[in-house]
């Protein structure tokens, strides 16, 4: 979906952004552009961001722990 229509920038690119290390509204705006014209997806643009660090944290924590009950089975 596209979070911010000024600069044509979807949820996808923010999730990349969250991936290539972006961690806050500010990385978003110096990399994509975003909210710096009419501000309206600033919100959206953040939560965005924001579910993309938490989904990324909870799977890192997955695999941390994981990761030694496969050893244990195996």
């Amino acid at each position: 979906m596209i979070v911010c229509v000024c600069r044509r920038v979807s949820d996808q690119q923010i999730r990349q952004a969250a991936a290539d290390g972006a961690h806050s509204l500010e990385c978003l705006q110096f990399d994509l552009g975003v909210a710096t014209q009419c501000g309206r997806c600033a919100d959206c643009a953040s939560r965005v961001l924001c579910d993309a660090r938490e989904a990324r944290h909870s799977e890192a924590h997955t695999i941390a722990f994981s990761r030694p009950l496969q050893a244990q089975m195996a």
